[in-house]
């Protein structure tokens, strides 16, 4: 059945059987028109009636759904006429364009579905302008990611994350620009486009998230800057600080979150993705940014009214959505980022987690084999928040990691010959780091294919190397399928970590995930981050269990290039070794991963 949505607390064009009501916030304005294609662009032919605090409001019978529309503001104090886009508009004719009157239906085919636990997410991060496009298209769509759902729902992951899409300024973008925070970008198929890739997604058992970007707005195509005419310091206006509270470093677009109209925007704004098209969670961009004037850089410069609106938000999803997941993009190591309400937290369910990113590509990137730091990736491991293995989300690729100056991981370990030995090797170690640490593992487009070329927004992602690494793509496969619990692997969903064996000398990492205390059924990670072969490596084991070897990172089934040695299941010996009740030998190939 189709549904139909209201306009989040009544504001913006909302739509009743044959009439519109406009409703508006302009604290400083005189009068209040609004003016479209329904009556020829009159500036001053619906007068809106004042309503308390700041607010402006008119129903007529003269507008349609698919006109298109701008508020007419009459500042108070000097008489100037400002023609101003709908804050609330759920669609625009193009960022700097017009308003239009959006009356939203779709017939959703996704009762039932709701997101996979979260001890068993898999994210794959994704740029609906580059993941998928033909020659012909310069930007790609929606539909483009429905047709590549097939290929995802194969490869094993279970969520989609996308990049912004909030109309931003022109059709090429990253998406963390966003012009108008209501409205879907036209360029990548608007409301409809977004509704039916949610509803395949979600018949296809995945689930969708989205990144939102309310630490900053624009910087260009902000018709909210000085939106009634008032502003100090001749800064923002309503919607945004007037001191030196707005300035970031994308701009000086920081929101007023003191506000509680715009607090309020926000918190519409959030429940709009979730309620609207279904979507099963949030990340939210750069929250140290809402939380401090300077990131967190700085000392005694806190935000306190970003705190209050992040913790707003959060107990709004949590009472309407208590199934969606909420993620910060916070990178400060906070553990109150995560920590609950009523342990004074800011209430996010995970955060991405620099803890584990930038000490493992240093690791891993790092070219010579001595000066490998395996107590750096041993920290990684163990670093948990509020002591859940899920509060964080672990990578070593994003959209961040791979841009501005720094590659992809193959291509940093082995500039200019991403396709070595070596450097596929290392680069496969860190996806298998990701795949069995504690947290919610996460990769980006293209990462599973070895893609080595830097993130561009207007250059789509090569195909053609799926192609020449398809069998990295089925030992991806295979990782999916071990980390949600396959195959004896069940392990890899439980909280609890312990490391068996580290050796700084051999570069050799050992480690176990189990659901139990008791370390009962666990799965154990060997891991050698080294250029070294060892055959009859010992090491310590804490029982007797028989091992059965269920993966290895350098089989000669991922490449002709990888190890001739062979591997096979533990051989355990009833003798302490190690600290440990017994001890186990091995054999253990050059920068291999096995999993047992």
């Amino acid at each position: 059945m189709a549904k139909k949505l209201s306009t989040a607390q009544g504001m913006g064009a909302t739509v009743s059987d044959k009439t519109i009501t406009f409703r508006v916030w302009a604290p400083n304005a005189k009068q209040v028109f609004v003016t479209g294609s329904f009556n020829d662009w009159d500036y001053k032919a619906l007068k809106l009636k004042h309503e308390a605090n700041g607010y402006w409001a008119i129903a007529t019978h003269k507008a349609r759904v698919g006109d298109e529309y701008k508020f007419v503001i009459i500042n108070a104090e000097s008489g100037n006429e400002l023609l101003r886009n709908d804050p609330y508009a759920y669609q625009m004719t193009n960022s700097n364009g017009n308003s239009v009157i959006e009356d939203f239906h779709f017939d959703w085919e996704d009762e039932g579905f709701e997101i996979e636990d979260w001890n068993k997410l898999i994210i794959y991060e994704l740029h609906v302008g580059t993941f998928h496009r033909s020659a012909k298209d310069k930007v790609g769509t929606f539909g483009n990611v429905i047709k590549k759902l097939p290929y995802l729902k194969k490869l094993g992951i279970n969520v989609i994350e996308l990049l912004p899409v909030a109309e931003f300024a022109g059709g090429i973008s990253w998406g963390y620009n966003p012009a108008a925070p209501f409205s879907v970008e036209n360029d990548y198929g608007g409301s409809e486009g977004l509704a039916n890739l949610v509803n395949e997604a979600h018949k296809a058992g995945i689930a969708v998230i989205l990144d939102v970007v309310y630490n900053h707005l624009g910087p260009s195509d902000v018709d909210l800057w000085q939106f009634d005419g008032w502003s100090n310091n001749d800064k923002g206006g309503i919607y945004f600080y007037n001191d030196h509270r707005s300035k970031t470093p994308w701009g000086d677009t920081r929101p007023d979150y003191g506000r509680p109209e715009v607090r309020q925007y926000f918190i519409d704004n959030a429940l709009m993705w979730l309620d609207k098209f279904h979507l099963d969670g949030l990340r939210f961009d750069a929250t140290a940014y809402i939380r401090y004037e300077e990131g967190g850089l700085g000392m005694g410069n806190a935000i306190d009214e970003g705190n209050l609106m992040i913790k707003e938000i959060n107990r709004e999803i949590m009472a309407n959505h208590p199934k969606a997941i909420t993620i910060a993009e916070d990178l400060k190591g906070d553990e109150n980022v995560t920590k609950l309400f009523a342990d004074g937290g800011l209430g996010y369910g995970s955060q991405w987690d620099s803890k584990f990113v930038h000490p493992v590509r240093e690791v891993l990137e790092q070219p010579n084999d001595q000066d490998r730091d395996l107590q750096k990736i041993v920290d990684a491991l163990c670093y948990s928040y509020n002591e859940s293995a899920f509060q964080r989300v672990v990578y070593t690729e994003s959209h961040d990691e791979v841009a501005n100056g720094k590659a992809r991981v193959p291509e940093e370990i082995q500039p200019g010959d991403a396709n070595s030995e070596f450097a596929l090797k290392r680069a496969i170690l860190g996806i298998v780091l990701v795949m069995t640490a504690p947290g919610i593992p996460m990769i980006f487009q293209g990462q599973e294919f070895m893609v080595d070329k830097f993130f561009k927004d207007d250059e789509g992602l090569d195909w053609r190397q799926e192609k020449e690494h398809d069998t990295i793509t089925q030992l991806f496969r295979q990782l999916c399928a071990l980390r949600l619990g396959n195959f004896n692997s069940e392990g890899l969903t439980g909280q609890y970590m312990s490391v068996l064996h580290m050796n700084q000398d051999t570069k050799v990492l050992a480690y176990r995930r189990s659901q139990h205390e008791d370390f009962k059924n666990a799965t154990l990670v060997v891991m050698n981050f080294s250029n070294t072969e060892y055959t009859d490596y010992e090491m310590g084991l804490s029982n007797a269990d028989k091992s059965e070897l269920l993966f290895n990172s350098v089989s000669k089934e991922y490449s002709p290039q990888f190890s001739e040695l062979p591997v096979e299941n533990l051989k355990i010996v009833n003798e302490a070794f190690d600290d440990q009740s017994h001890k186990a030998i091995l054999n253990i190939p050059a920068y291999a991963a096995l999993i047992f």
